[in-house]
This record gives structure tokens, C-alpha cells and sequence, in this order.
């Protein structure tokens, strides 16, 4: 009689210990959590908040139906307004959660901070575009293609455009951005993919995040006779810009381009006239394209209770991440069991989901054990008469990463 209460007393407390998630290698059998380091409130929430309601929206979704194979995901939103003290903290708290399987940040200097306490880590962390990441292969993964193949795609567009005007000689760009780790890192490989291709870079200009005037930046690219400035920065940032370009007439000699974190449909419905004619270039579907797709649509109508045309295209950021994680859970049930989700087998089922369709809202996925690439594939769109039309199909980006040397 003691042997058997003393063998229910020991299941008993090790059940215990797992509710407490004192065993890091465990995780739910039946929950597993996906942790969001995001920015609700700081220079990033323009985009990174929509892009988290989409995460969270998707993954209530597929609970709603009943999980993947029984198997819930609980979606964990940290507002750490863009502050890599608060991120940190925030990692600190939650990692020590067994049911936590993948994470992501939204900050480039975050992803360099964690890069050193999860070096040896299979830990899967969802980051923005820092080739570093696909440079040296580890358990960091850019949501789409790094900012450098985009801008090496940006270049290719540019010298079409150059000879669709009929110009000689060669043109130039330069980069306007934030004065941070993210405003430099497309030219780590990017430049040296422009100037391969015989476009000049002009030196870049960079200012702090928030700043609201930026006459002083356009002039000296104007005076150092650019054509093409390349934007950076996350809206307002861009219509900021374009404001002040208008304002001083640039618009009709330069041609202005957008990274990914450019205006979105409802910046341009406010700010038309001034953004009119900028081109953004952009791995998730924008503008009408967005808000009238099937998924996103019945998606934010039915759990943001708005209509579509108030839907952010970063809300299609985010369900593409969360169709991602879905199909990473999918491929670790069907290898090991719901019971053995841990953080290691779902790292592993990133690299598995190669070719993954995310229902043409990105591209398909291009994560693979030599690539963390989310996607390799951008479209361009062009702000015209108050909306931002496609002006590309999907276009393949090219590997600029390589040209760096790390």
C-alpha cells in the first residue's frame, strides 16, 4: 500500500513540475505557444501591429477549427516599442515557458542582441530582413527575402526604368533612411550588387527615427544629382518624406522608391497627392490586392469586426508568418507526435517547409536548411490616383547577400 501511494505521489509531482514548466525540454501535448516580441505602440506599430493582429487572427482560426490535430496555439503579444531593453526583458520572462516553440522581434538590433544568447540554441526566432541572418545559417529567419536582395531587386527595376526613359550614362541612387543598424544593412551586399550592375550609390543619408523634417537630407541629394532614392523607414516615415519632397518639387526630377515598411493603402488614401508617383517594393500583396483576397478578407472581418477596405496591408504580413508556423507544426505532428512539440523539432520543421503556398498573399516559402530566406520573390507597386496598383507580377530577387563580405 505505501509503494503504490508513494508511485501516485511521484506521478502526481512530476505533473506538477511540467504545469510549471520547470523542464525547458518539455512543451504542451495539446498547447504550444508562439511568442510575439512585437511594437503596439513605438516608430514601428504602423505596420508591426497590423502584422500581429493578422498572426493572432489566423492562429484563432485554426483553434476555432479545432487546432492541428487537437493541438491549440496560444498566440503571446509583448508591446516592447521598439526597445531592445524591453525586448530582452520580455525574452527573459517567456523563454523560461517550455510551451513556448518559435518566437519573433521586430527589431533589427534586437535580433543582434538575442543573435548571442541563442547562438547554440534550435530555437526558432521569426526576424525582419538582416542578411547576417542568411549569411551564417542559425535559428534566425527573415520573414521574407533580407533587405539587400530586395534592394538588389530594387536596382534591377531602376535600370528598366532608366532605359524604359531612354537616359544614358549611369544613374544614381543613394538610400534616405534611419540613422540605425536596419537604415544600413540593404547596402551590405547591396551595394555591391548596384555597382556590379553599373548603377552609382550615392552616400547614403540617414537620420534619427521620428524625425519630421528631412529638407536638409533631400537637398544634398539633390544637389549631388541622384535619381532615385530609395526610402527606408516605416510609415509615416515615407510620407513624411514625400511631403517634404513635393514641397520642394523633387518628385518631378527623382524618382522616389519604397522598401518594404512603406505607405500602406490607408497612409496613401490620407496623403495621396504627395505620395503620388512613389514606387514600393514589397513581399506581401498591397492595396486592393490585400484587402480584396479571399482569406484576409473573411480574416479581418470577422475578427477585427471592420470592414475590408480599413484592413492594413501588414495584416497580410502577418497570416502569411502564422501559415508558416501552422505548416512547421504540421510536418513536426506528422514526424513525431503532438506529444513531442518541442522548440528543437519545430526548428527542425522550418527547414521542411520549403515551397509551402501561403495562398499568394507572399510568395512560397523559402526556408530550407541553407536558406532562411521567408521568400525569395517581391512585387512593385506604384502609388497612383490614391491607390498603390501593382506595376510588377511577382519577380525573383537576387542573391546579394553572397556579395558581402561577412
Amino acid at each position: 500500500m505505501r509503494t503504490r501511494w508513494i508511485r501516485w505521489a511521484v506521478v502526481v509531482i512530476s505533473a506538477a513540475f511540467l504545469s510549471w514548466g520547470l523542464f525547458p525540454g518539455v512543451s504542451w501535448a495539446k498547447e504550444v505557444a508562439f511568442l510575439d516580441l512585437s511594437d503596439f505602440t513605438g516608430p514601428v506599430a504602423g505596420l508591426a501591429l497590423p502584422s500581429s493582429f493578422g498572426i493572432e487572427d489566423y492562429l484563432k482560426d485554426v483553434n476555432a477549427k479545432g487546432g492541428i490535430d487537437g493541438v491549440k496555439i496560444k498566440y503571446i503579444g509583448v508591446d516592447t516599442r521598439y526597445d531592445v531593453a524591453r525586448a530582452l526583458s520580455a525574452y527573459k520572462s517567456y523563454a523560461r515557458d517550455p510551451s513556448v516553440v518559435a518566437m519573433e522581434i521586430v527589431s533589427t538590433p534586437v535580433g543582434k542582441m538575442l543573435q548571442n544568447l541563442l547562438r547554440s540554441a534550435k530555437f526558432v526566432c521569426l526576424v525582419p530582413g538582416d542578411g547576417e541572418f542568411q549569411a551564417h545559417i542559425g535559428n534566425f529567419w527573415p520573414w521574407g527575402p533580407t533587405y539587400q536582395d530586395a534592394f538588389a531587386a530594387t536596382i534591377d527595376w531602376v535600370l528598366a526604368d532608366w532605359k524604359k526613359k531612354g537616359q544614358s550614362g549611369k544613374p544614381k541612387i543613394a538610400v534616405l533612411s534611419w540613422d540605425n543598424a536596419y537604415g544600413r544593412e540593404m547596402l551590405r551586399g547591396g551595394k555591391e550588387y548596384a555597382e556590379k550592375q553599373g548603377v552609382e550609390v550615392l552616400p547614403s543619408e540617414l537620420f534619427p527615427p521620428g524625425s519630421l523634417n528631412h529638407d536638409v537630407y533631400l537637398t544634398r541629394l539633390e544637389k549631388a544629382g541622384v535619381n532615385y532614392i530609395y526610402v527606408g523607414g516605416v510609415d509615416p516615415t515615407q510620407t513624411n518624406v514625400m511631403r517634404d519632397a513635393s514641397r520642394l518639387g523633387l518628385p518631378k526630377k527623382i524618382q522616389f522608391i519604397s522598401d518594404y515598411w512603406g505607405p500602406s493603402a490607408l497612409g496613401i488614401s490620407l496623403h495621396p497627392e504627395a505620395l503620388e508617383g512613389m514606387v514600393v517594393i514589397s513581399y506581401f500583396l498591397r492595396g486592393d490586392e490585400a484587402q480584396n483576397h479571399p482569406l484576409l478578407k473573411r480574416l479581418w472581418t470577422t475578427y477585427r469586426n471592420q470592414p475590408a477596405d480599413k484592413m492594413n496591408e501588414g495584416y497580410g504580413m502577418g497570416v502569411g508568418a502564422a501559415i508558416t508556423l501552422v505548416g512547421a507544426i504540421k510536418d513536426a505532428i506528422k514526424r513525431v507526435g503532438a506529444d513531442k512539440l518541442t522548440r528543437e523539432e519545430i526548428y527542425n520543421s522550418y527547414q521542411k517547409v520549403t515551397g509551402l503556398s501561403r495562398e499568394g498573399i507572399l510568395g512560397p516559402c523559402a526556408y530550407s536548411p541553407t536558406s532562411r530566406r521567408g521568400s525569395d520573390v517581391v512585387k512593385f507597386y506604384k502609388v497612383t490616383g490614391g491607390k498603390i496598383v501593382p506595376i510588377t507580377d511577382w519577380v525573383k530577387t537576387p542573391d546579394a547577400v553572397s556579395l558581402h563580405k561577412w
